[in-house]
């Protein structure tokens, strides 16, 4: 990577080396080439149009938050001082992330799968669900939420494998709870699954997930690049249990005839309706849930009378594919359901216990596990790029500098997690220059955008700028990421492309290039992210988190669909965060690529003025990320549509100046904005309101007052609740960090914003 001074210092430049103040630009070039660039700047204010103070200011909260001055100097200290001592050696931050018992029993199943239902893990993790059964007798998938069929079938089936006699009394309120629900006849296609695997169904009991999928080529609609990441991850290993339908019958004692209404031999052979997908977003008059059912029913017409002639071939497919992706990757999607059902495929395919893949998936899975006095808990997956991220942008508000060494071993670390290959988004966006993080540790096949936006936009705000003043990186973001123009060798060899153009006050030249140096590696990863963000923007303006158009609505309508996520179409609060890091990096605002996100936030806005949270609950969490993105692109904060959402924001802020959502507005919208009231949710209306210009407002300062307050001793605050999403009303998470972080941001924004001290 070379570094250009446009002048360098010589004695025909005697000013140079006089020690007095010089503005002098600089070229970082790596090599690279493409199309003309089109020059956009990242400055120190950008994103900040529009300053005029809108919220007002009142005798009461004056009062009151001037006193509180030193505490709120206080409270971002401690917290900052906790963030501190949670960082690794490495550099990175990570936290437990908890979802529900479904990952426990799940576990117990695999285990039972594997003869291990009684072996110490499994004893341990029925430990666990044992404590989480609600008292009305069956398990929630968030706290506070009501009975969940399918989790309280797994979760009394794993608690039986593993010994609990059934007539005791959790066990007596579990089946009174889940009978009183509708049986077992209600659980959805995946909990079939587990209980074709240990004989209680008949896989013709299970929906049809042919391995023949592998050969549909990628430009035919239903191909498995227009699945979600996470629903191919998990399809394709499934593929391959329906092809050779393994089975380790449990003794009859061990069965759960007793939750069915009538008996597992009369459940029906096709899925019903599923009554928590999504509506479609098109009127149709085809009924496309009974469409599929009738494929379902013929592909298994074809199975049972084994009419399938490329059977073979398919397997063979679908194993490399799975294989493949085994490779730079904490388990297959480096999530805990695929891993889960690679471990069953591998045995399908004749791996023992002892082969190295099966025994390094079941090692992804221990590392799931979180051991604590007699019960063991698992977690979905580990957080770390994300969690680094926020947590680095947290503390750069927060008033650490960005050479402190907490800061620099943190954005070093994210700077060594960048992929630089082909994932299966490839499959339908190409880009030459291919980068973007992911979530976990290692997952180098799915990168998503969110986290490529959460750490460009922590190293943009974490640049190393040793010996320079007023640094201004003129980012170079090419608005025609379209053409595909192919480098021959040679070119590769010689071309450059110019990411950037830095600019800078300085009084010693040869230390300032030496800063460039360190800053290079940074600006061409923020160029490479943001590139990647731009070619993974949608065609209705938005952004999906892992693929490209990935919005083929009929694929929700078939039987295996039922978990809410087959699809990975735009979400309104992604696309308020990619105008958030566009206006970080100084991307202006009439580039095509923000005039589309823009528009596609101003449809999505509720008929109330809110905005909807795919990856956060619920609204709030929309709310938000558009009203943060939309006035640091340069949207007025006197829009009357930024005023009404701030509107709605203050409406749903509850007497002890905090505010919360509960999950169950997945399913309700009427209950958007009202629930439990949580820090994190509370610093991101906060948060919200501050981005429309109301840090001055009652309603900002009631709510820094709430954090202040509730703040414990050690820096961080209680949160029981679920804030996080990942599958909107069938799969919710608690981040353990979000009710760390997002308020140290906040706290920090508001002392930023007030000059508070």
């Amino acid at each position: 990577m070379d570094v250009i001074s446009s002048c360098p210092p010589t004695r025909e430049n005697p000013e140079m080396s006089s020690g007095r103040p010089v503005d002098r630009r600089f070229r970082v070039d790596i090599p690279h080439a493409d199309a003309p660039p089109e020059k956009q700047t990242l400055g120190p204010n950008s994103g900040l149009v529009d300053g005029a103070d809108i919220g007002e200011c009142d005798s009461f909260s004056t009062a009151r938050l001037s006193e509180s001055m030193p505490s709120l100097a206080e409270a971002i200290e401690r917290t900052r001082d906790y963030m501190v001592s949670q960082q690794a050696e490495e550099g990175y931050w990570v936290a437990e992330l908890e979802g529900d018992t479904i990952l426990e029993s799940e576990y117990i199943l695999l285990l039972t799968f594997l003869h291990q239902e009684q072996s110490e893990t499994a004893q341990l993790c029925a430990n666990y669900i044992r404590e989480q059964q609600l008292p009305e007798g069956g398990w929630a998938i968030y706290p506070g939420g009501p009975l969940e069929i399918s989790a309280s079938v797994k979760a009394y089936f794993a608690l039986k494998l593993t010994g609990t006699p059934i007539d005791a009394k959790e066990m007596i309120r579990a089946k009174d709870a889940i009978l009183a629900a509708g049986g077992a006849e209600k659980m959805n296609s995946f909990t079939r699954y587990y209980l074709a695997l240990l004989g209680v169904l008949s896989y013709q009991q299970v929906p049809a997930v042919p391995p023949e999928l592998m050969l549909i080529p990628q430009w035919m609609p239903f191909n498995i690049y227009e699945m979600s990441a996470w629903s191919r991850t998990i399809v394709v290993p499934l593929s391959l249990l329906w092809a050779f339908k393994p089975v380790r019958d449990v003794t009859p004692e061990c069965g759960i005839d007793e939750l069915f209404l009538n008996s597992p031999a009369e459940l029906p052979r096709c899925m019903a309706p599923c009554d928590v997908l999504d509506e479609m977003s098109k009127p149709t008059h085809i009924d496309w849930d009974k469409f599929f059912r009738r494929i379902d029913s013929t592909l298994k017409f074809f199975d049972r009378f084994r009419i399938r002639p490329f059977r073979k071939h398919s397997i063979r497919l679908a194993e490399k594919w799975m294989v493949e992706r085994f490779d730079n990757s904490d388990g297959l999607g480096a999530i805990f359901p695929p891993i889960i059902w690679s471990v069953v495929a591998l045995k399908c395919l004749g791996h023992n216990n002892d082969s190295p893949m099966v025994k390094q998936a079941m090692q992804e899975l221990e590392k799931l596990c979180i051991r604590e006095n007699d019960t063991i808990r698992l977690q979905p997956c580990k957080s770390p790029v994300w969690d680094t991220a926020i947590a680095t942008l947290a503390m750069r508000e927060a008033g650490v500098a960005w050479n402190d060494p907490v800061i620099r071993k943190a954005t070093r670390w994210l700077l060594s997690k960048e992929v630089r290959t082909a994932g299966d988004w490839a499959a339908n966006v190409k880009v030459e220059n291919a980068s973007g993080w992911y979530f976990e540790f290692n997952n180098a096949f799915y990168p998503d955008v969110d986290d490529t936006c959460m750490v460009v936009m922590a190293l943009a705000r974490s640049l190393p700028v040793n010996g320079m003043e007023n640094l201004e990186a003129d980012l170079l973001v090419d608005d025609r990421w379209l053409s595909q123009r192919v480098l021959t060798e040679a070119e590769h060899e010689h071309q450059t492309e110019t990411v950037a153009v830095v600019s800078a006050r300085a009084t010693d030249l040869r230390r300032a290039q030496y800063g460039i140096e360190d800053m290079a590696p940074y600006l061409a990863a923020i160029r490479r992210g943001v590139d990647w963000i731009v070619a993974m923007q949608n065609r209705d303006g938005g952004w999906g988190a892992f693929d490209v158009d990935n919005d083929r609505e009929l694929f929700t309508r078939v039987p295996f669909a039922d978990h809410n996520a087959m699809i990975d179409p735009s979400s309104v609060d992604l696309a308020g965060r990619m105008l958030e890091m566009y206006a970080r990096v100084g991307v202006r605002r009439d580039h095509r690529s923000v005039l589309r996100a823009m528009d596609y936030i101003w449809q999505q806005q509720e008929h109330d003025h809110c905005w909807y949270g795919r990856w956060g609950v619920n609204y709030l969490y929309g709310t938000w990320q558009c009203l943060i993105g939309l006035t640091d692109i340069g949207v007025s904060k006197r829009d009357p549509r930024i005023r009404r959402a701030a509107e709605w924001l203050k409406s749903k802020q509850q007497p002890d100046g905090g505010w919360g959502e509960t999950p169950r507005s997945y399913d309700d919208p009427s209950l958007r904005g009202e629930g439990p009231v949580t820090a994190s949710q509370t610093a991101w209306a906060l948060m919200g309101l501050m981005a429309a210009g109301e840090e001055k407002s009652e309603a900002v300062q009631r709510g820094i007052q709430f954090l202040l307050d509730t703040q414990k001793q050690d820096g961080t605050w209680d949160e029981e609740w679920y804030t996080g999403t990942g599958f909107p009303k069938v799969f919710y998470l608690r981040y353990h960090l979000y009710r760390i972080y997002f308020p140290l941001m906040a706290l920090g924004r508001y002392a930023r914003l007030t000059r508070a001290f």
